[in-house]
This record gives C-alpha cells, sequence and structure tokens, in this order.
C-alpha cells in the first residue's frame, strides 16, 4: 500500500495534475492496482477517495475533455427550461472521438461542424470540478437551430424564459443567429412571441 495521499475533494486528476503532484507513471500504476485511482481514458483518471458532491457535467467533463455541454442540459443549467434531460447533451467537432463513455450519466453527443463547436464556449466551474459550456444566447440559438429534434414546446419555453431575463443580451443573440445560419427562424420566434 502506498503512502500517496490524493486530495479527497479532487473528483478527477489529469495525468498532468498527477505528474504535479510528484507522482511517476510508476506511482500512477501503482495507485491504479490499489484501487486509489480508477483509469478513465489515456489522459484522466477518478479519485475513488473522491468524498464531494458528484456533478453530471464534470463527471462527462472527465470522459469528454474536448466536449461541451451544449442542448436541454445547457438550457437546465441556465434555469431556461423546466424539462429534465435523461442524458448530457455535449458537443463535439465533428471529426472528433470519444474513445470510452462512463456508465452514468448517459450521454447524448451532438456532432456540430467546427464553427458551430467552437462559437461561444464559456470555462465553468461547480462543487465537483470544471467543465465547458456555450454561453446563453450560444445555447438559445442552437436550440433554435436545431427545434425540430428537440421540440417546439420546449423550443418556445426556452426562448420565453430567455426573453425574460435581465441580463438578456439581444445583439449577442442576433449575432449568433446570423453567424450560425438561423437568423430567419429567431425573428418568425421573436415575432410570434413579442
Amino acid at each position: 500500500m502506498m503512502n500517496t495521499i490524493l486530495p479527497v475533494d479532487s473528483h478527477f486528476f489529469t495525468v498532468d495534475n498527477l505528474f504535479e503532484m510528484g507522482l511517476s507513471y510508476y506511482k500512477i500504476k501503482k495507485l491504479v492496482e490499489e484501487g486509489t485511482l480508477v483509469k478513465v481514458n489515456k489522459s484522466m483518471y477518478e479519485n475513488a477517495n473522491y468524498e464531494g458532491e458528484e456533478s453530471d457535467y464534470s463527471v462527462v467533463a472527465a470522459y469528454a475533455p474536448k466536449g461541451v455541454v451544449c442542448m436541454l442540459s445547457a438550457a437546465r443549467y441556465y434555469g431556461l427550461t423546466t424539462y429534465l434531460p435523461d442524458a448530457v447533451d455535449i458537443a463535439i467537432e465533428r471529426s472528433m472521438k470519444i474513445s470510452t463513455l462512463p456508465d452514468w450519466p448517459d450521454i447524448n453527443i451532438w456532432y456540430f461542424p467546427e464553427k458551430r463547436y467552437l462559437s461561444g464556449i464559456c470555462d465553468v466551474s461547480d462543487n465537483s470540478g470544471k467543465f465547458k459550456l456555450y454561453d446563453v444566447e450560444k445555447t438559445v440559438v442552437d436550440i433554435l437551430y436545431y427545434r425540430n429534434k428537440l421540440g417546439i414546446d420546449e423550443t418556445k419555453e426556452i426562448l420565453k424564459s430567455y426573453l425574460n431575463r435581465e441580463d438578456r443580451d439581444i445583439i449577442k443573440l442576433h449575432r449568433y443567429a446570423e453567424d450560425l445560419g438561423c437568423k430567419r427562424i429567431l425573428g418568425t420566434y421573436l415575432e410570434v412571441l413579442l
């Protein structure tokens, strides 16, 4: 049994994090063998002794570090919908792959073209870790664009909730809509709702 103590308030570690803590590949392998660390993929390990709350978003980020929380999961994060998704929606660029998926939570992968994937990414932290999330305006525009896959009722609820926010940025919303090919759709929805 090794005497290396990992912080119990950290859920996931990259290989670089473990190196910064003074561990070598040999010590990391030993921690995996004794069950202190669980290998997630080539560059990420889960702390088996983690004692904090688990967040669906940070767990997904460990398995898909380039994934961005999107669609209904992002809308739920921002309080724009009452709908409770049964999986975490993440976006990756079309050419990317995810080699390993967790047993929990379920992940719904959206393959975005490069321009849509790269627009509006924010780095966010919660009590369990860090993850990437699209900003609120980009989230609304994505939902409008994919409204037929997500549902018209959900789309209307999300847009209404967004318009009721005091911190809404209609100019930014229009900019995303124009850049990402749904300016006309946004205009139609705004005419109906306003």
